[in-house]
C-alpha cells in the first residue's frame, strides 16, 4: 500500500486534540514531504517506509520548540500510530487520506 499523497492527521496531545495536514512521497524506503499545522509548514526529517510501516520527524516551534517523532502503520486510506514528544512521552495519532 502506497503512503504517497495527502493526509489529514488528528493528534492527541497534552493540550488536547490538534489537527495537521501531511503530504508524503516515498522513494524506496525513503519518505519525504511536508507537514502543516496552525499556519506553520515544515519539511519532515528522517522519513522511512517499510511495507505498511512509516516513520518521520518534524521540528515545530509552536507552542514551544519540539521535535515530534511519528511511527505508524498505513492501512488503505487510514494511518494510525504514536507521536513521541521527547521527555513528555508518547501520544496517539490517526489520519485519513485527503
Amino acid at each position: 500500500m502506497s503512503v504517497d499523497g495527502n493526509w489529514n492527521l488528528t493528534m492527541s496531545t497534552p493540550m488536547g486534540e490538534r489537527n495537521a495536514t501531511l503530504s508524503l512521497k516515498s522513494a524506496g524506503s525513503t519518505l519525504t514531504g511536508t507537514q502543516s499545522a496552525e499556519g506553520n509548514t515544515g519539511e519532515i526529517q528522517d522519513g522511512t517506509v517499510n511495507g505498511d510501516s512509516v516513520a518521520w520527524k518534524i521540528s515545530i516551534t509552536n507552542p514551544m520548540p519540539l521535535t515530534l517523532a511519528f511511527t505508524g502503520k498505513v492501512s488503505g486510506d487510514t494511518m494510525s500510530g504514536d507521536m513521541g514528544i521527547g521527555m513528555m512521552g508518547s501520544f496517539s495519532f490517526s489520519g485519513t487520506r485527503a
